[in-house]
């Protein structure tokens, strides 16, 4: 079966995001205003083969721990489902 997973990699809320801040400031020079707070992450869009749901969550997972994320700096959550065939 064929899976779409999508994964969202965000800085851990304790740490300073520069990005962030470079983004936040950048909105100020171009007058939008009442922006307060920005934190810059990475979305991946993944697709995978696996026999289940479950043995493709431990793929994502895997996938997200070992090369992904960094997982000192970054959280990451995904979301699953299985793609239908046609």
């Amino acid at each position: 079966m064929k899976f779409f997973a999508e994964i969202d990699i965000m800085p851990h809320k304790e740490l300073l995001d520069p990005q962030g801040k470079t983004v936040v400031k950048s909105m100020k020079n171009l007058h939008i205003s009442g922006v307060e707070d920005v934190r810059v992450g990475k979305h991946i869009k993944m697709t995978l083969d696996a026999a289940t749901e479950a043995e493709a969550k431990g793929k994502v997972e895997d996938a997200c721990k070992k090369l992904l994320a960094n997982l000192i700096m970054e959280s990451y959550t995904f979301t699953i489902r299985e793609i239908e065939s046609n």
